[in-house]
């Protein structure tokens, strides 16, 4: 048998991974032009996609247009070979998405709850996995991984350390429902994969330096850098929810006080609507979508409403802005939804206060992908660490 040294494994893992991503991202295509492209020899191209063929990763489809001589033929991603679950745990909702490997959304499942007891959520959770994985279509790798976003402070192991909202606090997660479910998972800080979600797939496609405002009832910002997720040192980065806008302010769940989501979140806007203590609103029918929908009628309060929390989210912008001068400002997650009334006072904001410098290049989007963003983004997270790890197993020579 012939002996490959780990330097040559590891050369073919880099190639075979390049090959398989220019047919992800450039299918249809053919050998020929992933050689050009790649500038690999046509022998090795060939042999890599036979590979990935016998893999079922990729298929090849009827003759391409010719430039000359014998047609080509064209290849394509199989992305239904497996699914992932990619789920958005929400302090007061479950999100989850059952995706095919090209994030596509076959099903979807939303739960809504109140408890914040921690045996409970994850017993909600685990019936929606079930779900989804009943509810997956027959491939050849079936589910390959469920990811979760989880709105706090994830540790490089996938350890929840503190989820303020939610009053969780050194929750291993991760372990808990890959016992249950014997899948790979990922666990992921919510914001990051909202992030991930929106460069792969969303508003932040044609950018390389981006800030994702996620804000739900809480804020995070998932930060990447020349195409990549930035966690900082341990894995912490993105928590400017709890950067402080308000000297003496309020009394916020991570023990400070006046953190910026306690007055620019889905949050503090339900909070302060239940103060105007008007007819249409209640407990039971509050929500981000009833006060959009008041707000589009002429209701003078909520357009208020709309403009203070639209004006706090813009204080605290500009700060991350000043601080990372990026590309691009996302903002996701169920703020999202009220964009119309949220755009003029945010931009208002930042016309006054950003430095001009940091605007000449800066584009202020909301999300593409809405809510979904945080539950598709973890779902290509897990779809990845699967490619890599099929990609590793398969160099076996």
């Amino acid at each position: 048998m012939k002996t490959i040294t780990g330097n040559q494994q590891l050369v073919k893992q880099i190639n075979k991974n390049l090959v398989l991503n220019k047919i992800i991202y450039e299918a249809p295509i053919s050998r020929a032009d992933i050689s050009q492209k790649l500038g690999l020899n046509k022998g090795t191209v060939s042999s890599l996609v036979s590979e990935l063929i016998e893999e079922h990763l990729i298929l090849e489809s009827g003759p391409g247009q010719s430039s000359g001589g014998r047609r080509p033929v064209i290849l394509h991603f199989n992305e239904r070979a497996g699914f992932s679950i990619g789920i958005d745990l929400g302090v007061n909702y479950i999100l989850g998405v059952l995706t095919d490997l090209k994030g596509n959304i076959t099903v979807e499942i939303n739960k809504r709850f109140t408890t914040r007891s921690y045996h409970e959520v994850v017993s909600i959770l685990k019936e929606v996995i079930t779900d989804l994985i009943n509810a997956a279509p027959n491939s050849h790798y079936g589910i390959v991984g469920i990811g979760i976003g989880v709105p706090g402070l994830v540790n490089k192991d996938g350890a929840i350390l503190i989820a303020p909202n939610l009053r969780w606090k050194d929750i291993n997660l991760k372990k808990e429902i890959e016992n249950h479910f014997h899948i790979p998972v990922i666990i992921e800080n919510e914001a990051n994969a909202g992030a991930y979600g929106e460069k792969l797939y969303g508003a932040g496609q044609d950018y390389k330096n981006i800030l994702y405002v996620s804000a739900g009832i809480g804020i995070g910002v998932g930060i990447i850098i020349n195409k990549e997720l930035y966690y900082g040192t341990n894995g912490f980065s993105g928590e400017a929810g709890h950067m402080i806008v308000q000297v003496n302010g309020k009394d916020c769940p991570c023990g400070s006080s006046g953190c910026w989501e306690l007055y620019a979140s889905e949050q503090a806007l339900l909070d302060e609507a239940r103060k105007l203590n008007l007819p249409s609103i209640t407990e039971e029918t509050l929500s981000i979508e009833l006060l959009v929908e008041l707000a589009n009628k002429g209701n003078e309060d909520i357009v208020d409403l709309f403009n203070s929390i639209g004006m706090y989210l813009g204080i605290g912008i500009n700060n991350i802005i000043n601080t990372f001068n990026p590309e691009q400002i996302i903002i996701g997650n169920q703020l999202a939804i009220a964009k119309d009334l949220l755009e003029k006072p945010i931009d208002k904001f930042i016309s006054s206060h950003t430095m001009k410098y940091h605007k000449q290049s800066l584009e202020i989007s909301f999300s593409k992908l809405t809510t979904h963003s945080s539950a598709i983004g973890v779902s290509a997270l897990s779809i990845e660490q699967f490619l890599n790890s099929e990609l590793s197993s398969s160099v076996n020579l």
